[in-house]
């Protein structure tokens, strides 16, 4: 009985032709597996950086207290340019994610928070203003693509 290899005496170049394009398969598909783990991870810290930034204002909104805001009964829209940075990302590869959030604050006029009752403040009668209404818009671009998340609170 004859072996079927037995008569080759080394690799040929049909085997190292083949032995590379597997290769490069696996490299090309290694490449785009950690592409989309990139994209992916992109996606999520810029939703949760949006999250931080709205979460951001509505604290500092709340730190400033109502009294600085009274706009004599108009709603109020205030406009604002945040940006968060990640550095150091899980993986093989180190890289930044930098994004850019445009933040539009809109805050209920007073009526919506007044008391029934009025008082008498410097001779004069006026009706105290106890909270207002806020609702922070934050939008970033992904891909040509704006996406946004709204989040409101009270500010009192």
């Amino acid at each position: 009985m004859r072996c079927f290899f037995g008569n080759k005496r080394g690799i040929g170049i049909a085997e190292i032709l083949v032995a590379a394009a597997v290769l490069g398969f696996l490299l090309t598909a290694l490449n785009q597996l950690q592409k989309s783990n990139y994209e992916s991870l992109w996606r999520i810290r810029a939703r949760d950086g949006a999250n931080m930034v709205a979460q951001d204002v509505l604290d500092s909104l709340n730190a400033v207290g109502i009294a600085a805001l009274s706009n004599n009964n108009t709603a109020r829209i205030i406009k604002l340019v945040r940006s968060r940075e990640w550095e150091s990302q899980p993986g093989l590869l180190n890289y930044t994610i930098h994004v850019d959030y445009d933040v539009t604050v809109s805050l209920s006029d007073d009526a919506m928070f007044q008391s029934e009752n009025t008082s008498n403040y410097l001779d004069s009668p006026i009706k105290h203003v106890y909270a207002k209404n806020a609702t922070v818009n934050v939008a970033w671009k992904l891909k040509g693509k704006t996406h946004s998340i709204s989040v409101s609170g009270v500010v009192r």
